[in-house]
C-alpha cells in the first residue's frame, strides 16, 4: 500500500486538528486535550487547552493524560502474553491460579474462567473501589474481599461491564509473574514498546506535564479540578492508574495493528494471541456508543465501512477514547481532562476513520420526537448494582421515568440523584429524553423474572431488579 496519500491526508488532517483542537474544548468546556492519529508508522499528534484550570499549564502533545479502562485492553495483553508463554489456559477455572478465590456464590467462583473475566461474561457485581493501601499488595488484597460479592447470573451467561473481573485478571498475571502488576506492565509493555511518557501512578505521572480530571459541583457550573488525580489503586488492572501521551497509546495500539510486533521489530505478543482478542466473544445489546460485541479486552465496533476495534476510559474527570481499523492501519486516540467530551470524540474520531479508514462512524442515538406511546409494565420496578440503585415508573400521564441513586465512590466524587423521562427507542429499549454528558443514554431491559418483569436494567452494567 502507498505511503504517499496518507501523507498529505495527515499534513492536512495536523492543519486541521492544530486550527480546530482549540475551538472545539472551548465549545464544550473541555480544559485541555491531546490527540494522536497513525497510519501505519506514520504518528501526527496535536494538544490545547491546560492541564488544569487552577494552575494554567498548559497541555503538549507529550502531556500525559489517564487512559481510564483502556488499561482493560493492556491487561488483557499482558494475560495473553501468558498464554503465549503456555502458562495460562483461558479456558481453566480461575481458582486454577488463584486457589483462595471466593465469591459469595461458590459454584460460580469454582467455575469461572480467565475468558469469561476478559470479556465481561463472569456474572459477579464489578463495581468494588475498595482502598487497600498504595503497597504492591494492594491487588491481593482486594481479591481477598471478594468472598461476599453477589452473583448476578451464571458465569457466561450473558455481558455486563465488569472492573472487578479485571482486577481478578490482574491478579492472576501477578501470581503467574511473580511481581506486581505495576511491574509487568512496565517489563513486559512499556520496554518492549519504548514508551517514554506513561506512568502506572501519580508517583511517575508527576515527572511529566500530567493532567489534573476536572468535575462539574452542579451541571450548570464549569468544570473545576478534581478534589482527587486518581482511584484507589487496587483497581489499577480495570483502569484506576494509568496514564500516558497519546502517542504512547498509539505504540501500543500499533503493536496490535502489526499482530504483536513491537516498533523495532521486537514480539511482544504472540500474532494468533493479537488476533483472537479481536475476535467476537459475546454480542452486547444495542447500548449507543458501546460496540456490537466484545472480544477479549477489546470492544469491536461494526461500522459502516469496516470494523474498528477500540475501548474507552473514564476516571476522576478524565475521559478518553481509542478506536483501531485493523483493516486499514489506522489508530486515533483522544485524551481529556474535563467538560463534555463526546463531541471531540465524534468529530476527531469521526474524521480520522472517514478520511483514512474509509470507515464512517454512526451518528449517537437520539429520542424520536413522534416515539409512540409505550407500555411499561414489564420495565417499571426498582434495579440494583454496587454503582446504583434505579427506580423506573410510569406515570398517570403514561410518561416514563428513571430515577437513579448513586451509591459507594460514584456518590462520594459528586453523583447526583437524577430523574430522567425515558420514551420509547426499539424492542425493550428506552432512551433518555435530555442528554447526559452530550449524549442521550439507553436503557435496555433484558431476560424475565417469571412474573412478566424484565430481569435486568442493562447500561453497560446489568443491574438486576430487586422490586416488582
Amino acid at each position: 500500500m502507498s505511503t504517499a496519500p496518507h501523507a498529505t491526508k495527515l499534513e492536512a488532517l495536523q492543519i486541521w486538528l492544530n486550527e480546530r483542537l482549540p475551538s472545539l474544548l472551548a465549545e464544550n468546556q473541555v480544559p485541555g486535550a491531546a490527540v494522536a492519529v497513525s497510519v501505519s508508522d506514520q504518528v501526527i499528534d496535536a494538544a490545547a487547552g491546560v492541564l488544569s484550570t487552577r494552575t494554567r499549564v498548559e497541555a503538549t502533545p507529550d502531556s500525559v493524560f489517564q487512559i481510564g479502562s483502556i488499561t482493560k485492553v493492556w491487561t488483557t495483553t499482558l494475560a495473553m502474553q501468558l498464554v503465549d508463554e503456555g502458562t495460562l489456559d483461558l479456558d481453566a477455572p480461575v481458582r486454577t491460579y488463584l486457589p483462595d478465590f471466593k465469591l459469595a456464590a461458590d459454584e460460580a467462583a469454582a467455575a469461572v474462567t480467565t475468558r469469561q473475566l476478559m470479556c465481561h461474561v463472569a456474572g459477579f457485581e464489578g463495581d468494588f473501589f475498595t482502598d487497600t493501601g498504595q503497597g504492591d499488595d494492594c491487588l491481593e488484597k482486594l481479591i481477598a474481599t471478594f468472598g461476599d460479592v453477589p452473583q448476578l447470573f451464571a458465569p457466561g451467561e450473558r455481558f455486563s461491564y465488569n472492573n472487578a473481573a479485571y482486577c481478578v485478571l490482574g491478579r492472576i498475571v501477578e501470581v503467574l509473574r511473580g511481581k506486581s502488576y505495576d511491574a509487568c506492565l512496565r517489563d513486559h509493555l512499556f520496554t518492549p514498546l519504548g514508551l517514554t511518557h506513561a506512568a502506572t501512578g501519580p508517583h511517575e505521572a508527576i515527572l511529566h506535564r500530567a493532567a489534573v480530571g476536572h468535575l462539574r459541583p452542579t451541571p450548570d457550573a464549569a468544570p473545576e479540578p478534581a478534589p482527587v488525580w486518581a482511584l484507589v489503586r487496587s483497581n489499577s488492572a480495570a483502569g484506576s492508574m494509568l496514564a500516558m501521551r497519546p502517542r504512547d497509546l498509539l505504540a501500543f495500539a500499533r503493536m496490535h495493528l502489526a499482530d504483536g510486533l513491537g516498533p523495532d521489530g521486537t514480539r511482544v505478543l504472540g500474532a494468533e494471541s493479537a488476533r483472537a482478542m479481536r475476535q467476537p466473544q459475546v454480542e452486547l445489546p444495542p447500548l449507543g456508543l458501546l460496540g456490537d460485541a466484545w472480544g477479549l479486552g477489546w470492544e469491536i465496533f461494526d461500522f459502516p465501512g469496516g470494523t474498528v476495534v477500540g475501548h474507552d476510559g473514564g476516571t476522576i474527570g478524565q475521559s478518553a477514547f481509542l478506536r483501531v481499523a485493523p483493516g486499514q492501519d489506522v489508530a486515533v486516540a483522544v485524551l481529556t481532562n474535563g467538560g463534555d467530551p463526546l463531541v471531540l470524540y465524534t468529530e476527531i474520531v469521526g474524521r480520522v476513520l472517514r478520511e483514512l479508514a474509509g470507515v464512517e462512524l454512526p451518528a449517537l442515538p437520539v429520542p424520536d420526537p413522534a416515539a409512540p406511546h409505550v407500555d411499561a409494565s414489564r420495565y417499571v420496578g426498582t434495579y440494583t448494582s454496587s454503582a446504583a440503585d434505579t427506580e423506573v415508573s410510569q406515570d398517570a400521564e403514561g410518561r416514563i421515568w428513571a430515577e437513579r441513586r448513586p451509591k459507594g465512590v460514584f456518590a462520594q466524587l459528586g453523583g447526583r440523584r437524577e430523574k430522567t423521562e425515558l420514551v420509547g427507542a426499539h424492542e425493550d429499549t428506552l432512551i433518555a429524553v435530555e442528554p447526559e454528558n452530550g449524549m442521550h443514554g439507553l436503557y435496555a431491559f433484558v431476560g424475565d423474572d417469571g412474573a412478566g418483569h424484565a430481569l435486568f436494567l442493562h447500561t453497560g452494567r446489568a443491574d438486576r431488579r430487586v422490586a416488582p
